[in-house]
């Protein structure tokens, strides 16, 4: 069967916003309570901003698919201009009590500036964004709290990092405990029974067949379950990318110094029965060899298309400093 050479189309009220790493793809949806689906990394807030009120004038909601840093990252600016912040139930608690751990931020070294959730999500919770009402769908996997959108009546779904054109996001064995892939594999069978009529992703280009990527996204999440260790490395190759592209490379000489103090590196080598420093080196080999990291002019860059961050942007407290969270305003 052949794939249509467009992607499904999309309602007037709905604006898909395709970003490069590392932020997220963006989603508005035009209407009485305009609302954002995440909200793209801290580097590029302002730009998110700029664009969301360009399109909506306002945003009175924020809905996050999960807490991960290139997802939450405009929460803080946009906050500060009175939206409301929405998340799944168990990372909305952990934000509220101002849990060291929120957003993996210290643990991955990836910055996510101060918020507050106003309303937390649970699952088949119906939630009116725009002029539409969309459920709730719990999809945890990649992370705990993570989450899908669907609107029935356009048949549309929203999912997050569970899955995109090109592969499935990545587990947390060590965090999550050793049965995270097979979470994330119920996930994905969980909306592929949805039968969507638009797949929109976080990552990547909006799928130009919702049926074949799913059928393709339960294939690769089985391979997780399957293969524990492959699992560990794809997360490490995942999270060093990540890392490269926000600090617009790293010197070579740092790059040893800067893995060794990594805890998401050092759970992985656990993992994977290797100490460390062996990890940390063959994670740079391999991914040398591989094309998807690069030496230039003597720093380690990811090979991936990413867009520049400023290193100010960076400079943002880790959860652990994170204020006091106010009184919390109920929102329905």
């Amino acid at each position: 069967m052949s794939l249509p050479s467009s992607p499904p189309s999309l309602p007037s009220w709905l604006q898909w916003w395709q970003r490069p790493f590392p932020d997220a793809n963006t989603l508005l949806v035009r209407g009485s309570r305009p609302a954002l689906i995440d909200s793209g990394f801290v580097g590029h807030a302002e730009e998110t901003a700029a664009w969301a009120r360009a399109q909506a004038g306002t945003v009175d909601l924020v809905v996050n698919t999960h807490w991960h840093s290139d997802h939450v990252g405009g929460n803080a600016l946009l906050q500060a201009t009175g939206t409301v912040i929405a998340a799944g139930a168990p990372e909305a608690e952990a934000i509220s009590r101002r849990d060291a751990g929120c957003c993996a931020a210290e643990y991955l070294d990836q910055p996510v500036a101060p918020y507050t959730v106003g309303l937390s999500l649970d699952d088949k919770q119906v939630l009116r964004l725009g002029d539409t009402d969309w459920e709730v769908v719990r999809t945890p996997g990649h992370t705990p709290g993570h989450l899908a959108l669907w609107q029935p009546d356009e048949r549309l779904l929203v999912v997050g990092d569970a899955l995109s054109d090109y592969d499935v996001g990545w587990v947390n064995l060590a965090l999550d405990g050793p049965d995270a892939a097979a979470t994330a594999l119920a996930s994905v069978k969980r909306m592929a029974e949805l039968d969507p009529r638009v797949v929109l992703p976080s990552h990547g280009p909006i799928p130009l067949a919702p049926g074949p990527a799913l059928a393709a996204a339960l294939r690769r999440a089985q391979r997780l379950v399957d293969d524990p260790a492959g699992a560990v490395w794809y997360g490490a190759r995942r999270i060093f990318a990540f890392a490269l592209m926000i600090r617009d490379g790293i010197p070579a000489e740092a790059i040893e110094p800067y893995l060794h103090a990594r805890a998401w590196l050092t759970d992985a080598a656990r993992l994977l029965d290797l100490t460390p420093e062996a990890l940390a080196d063959e994670l740079v080999t391999t991914m040398l060899r591989s094309g998807t990291v690069v030496l230039r002019e003597g720093r380690l860059h990811a090979a991936a298309d990413h867009t520049l961050v400023s290193a100010e942007s960076l400079r943002v407290p880790y959860p652990r400093a994170w204020p006091a969270m106010g009184p919390r305003r109920a929102q329905g």
